[in-house]
């Protein structure tokens, strides 16, 4: 069946899968993700050998509050299982859920931004800048960079409700739908690594 049978009329059980240009998105979108990988592993491995450079500024047993970063780690996990329904739906061919679930996703990506951007705030209160110190630099950048994944995650997510919407659900925009919602898993098994490395570990010291 050619691809553009399935464009406007009812589409196969695997949309994102259904034609090669989708299945090569999704093989190529793997290979990214891989690069990703080592790139956060390198943050992750400079992070880990300055954490406790602090010179003058505050140490991290001092420094984070666990409840708020409990909030938005509680906040982008559920943003992940709302993504799932996202997807689910759309195996369902349910559009209008799919929608609304990729529209919860995004405010629950905005809220964690908040959340994080409020606590860089307070932080830089407490001496805590980019600058201060080998510690606070490792620190803002792979948490930050992290930040930056989920903002571009919430505007490419945003992006593809408002393509859905004009151009439907079909087996050009589905493999996107697919993509992004893996994206946003990543993102989200990337935030459980800081979360345990960066404030748990930090805080026991």
């Amino acid at each position: 069946m050619s691809a553009h049978s399935h464009i406007d009329g009812e589409l196969p059980h695997e949309p994102e899968r259904a034609t090669l240009e989708g299945r090569n998105k999704v093989l190529g979108f793997w290979l990214f993700l891989g690069g990703e990988t080592v790139l956060f592993g390198t943050l992750f491995s400079v992070y880990l050998s300055l954490r406790d450079q602090v010179l003058g500024g505050p140490p991290s047993q001092e420094l984070f509050k666990l409840s708020m970063v409990a909030i938005a780690t509680f906040l982008l996990l559920t943003s992940s299982l709302t993504s799932v329904f996202a997807v689910q739906a759309m195996h369902r061919n349910d559009v209008k859920s799919m929608i609304n679930w990729l529209a919860v996703t995004v405010i629950l990506g905005l809220s964690f931004l908040g959340l994080e951007i409020y606590e860089f705030f307070q932080y830089v209160n407490e001496g805590h800048a980019f600058t201060t110190s080998a510690f606070s630099t490792s620190f803002y950048t792979l948490v930050g960079f992290h930040g930056a994944h989920v903002a571009f995650g919430v505007i490419w997510i945003s992006m593809l409700i408002v393509q859905v919407k004009r151009k439907g659900l079909n087996v050009v925009t589905a493999p996107k739908v697919y993509v992004a919602s893996m994206y946003w898993h990543f993102i989200d098994v990337v935030w459980v690594f800081i979360f345990t490395v960066v404030y748990l570990m930090g805080k026991v010291g």
